[in-house]
């Protein structure tokens, strides 16, 4: 970054000032009747993560809970569409889907992400962002599994050097070392994982005031 580019933003952060507001997220919680946190799923593309991601949303609002699913495509293509996928990018990228996160936890919602997130610092500062109410979930499926799916055709144009610093095969994948739930797509069947996921996070979810 260059020192201009630093001084500018060290000048806009000592201009701002946090305004504390009358309605609290507790009171938000309160109004819903529910316990706000994050689910932050993680794993290769093709794991699973963003078919389990629905299926678990479509659960909870089903279960009368207010939430929010935040998928990698989706917001790439909107609030992220400024950004590549170099590392510098990367960790933009989950930097932001992180504010967003909490964000809406302040709102009172229950936030799902969809993300690779290869990075293991990455998604340890998304929980520095979001604070206690942040869950890992790691969809464990193999790569070899996931090469197997390639609904995209990404893995075969990154085979063929068509895709530049593509998670598993050209830019690696920092398996989580203390996910809160593991999932793997290839042994679990799509009811099965959300059954357990919501197993997991039961005291959670029945954390409604």
């Amino acid at each position: 970054m260059e020192e201009t580019e630093r001084n500018v933003k060290k000048d806009v952060t000592h201009n701002l000032v946090w305004h504390t507001m009358e309605i609290s997220r507790k009171m938000r919680e309160d109004h819903m009747k529910q316990k706000a946190f994050t689910i932050w799923m993680s794993g290769l593309s093709g794991a699973g993560k963003s078919t389990i991601a629905n299926a678990l949303e479509k659960r909870l609002y089903a279960m009368g809970k207010k939430t929010m699913l935040l998928d990698g495509d989706n917001v790439r293509m909107g609030l992220n569409s400024n950004l590549g996928f170099s590392d510098e990018d990367r960790v933009e990228n989950i930097r932001r889907i992180a504010e967003v996160a909490k964000l809406m936890n302040d709102a009172g919602l229950i936030v799902i992400t969809a993300f690779i997130s290869p990075y293991r610092h990455d998604r340890e500062n998304a929980k520095q962002i979001i604070g206690d109410e942040f869950r890992e979930v790691y969809v464990s499926t193999s790569i070899e599994e996931c090469e197997k799916r390639d609904v995209k055709g990404l893995y075969k144009a990154a085979r063929e050097g068509k895709i530049a610093q593509f998670t598993g095969i050209t830019s690696p994948y920092e398996v989580p070392e203390h996910a809160d739930v593991v999932i793997d797509t290839a042994e679990m069947d799509v009811e099965t994982c959300v059954n357990h996921i919501l197993e997991q996070l039961k005291e959670l979810l029945q954390e409604s005031k």
